[in-house]
């Protein structure tokens, strides 16, 4: 697993925005077999960015059903990276 497989996409809800001006933490939605420590690598070698910790969540898949037929979310792991006092990582810059 390549480091740009480790991270899925940004999370960018209000409670992520809200971590973002407070704490200077981001958030990542990333692959379930991913640890703390390729979660590091990555995020540093594609934002160019120092990590100071990590906070992991897994969220499990709920059922669904749509008439009969009953089916499944897909499970998922979420990441709060605290970055070092002074760097960020902009995803909207200027809108």
């Amino acid at each position: 697993m390549t480091n740009d497989q480790v991270i899925l996409s940004p999370l960018v809800t209000e409670k992520s925005t809200i971590v973002t001006e407070k704490a200077n933490q981001v958030v990542f939605r990333v692959r379930r077999e991913a640890g703390k420590d390729k979660i590091r690598t990555a995020i540093e070698e594609l934002f160019k960015v120092t990590v100071v910790s990590i906070n992991t969540a897994n969220f499990m898949g709920k059922t669904r059903r749509r008439g009969k037929s009953v089916g499944r979310q897909r499970s998922w792991k979420k990441a709060y990276v605290t970055l070092k006092e002074g760097d960020r990582i902009e995803f909207f810059e200027g809108v």
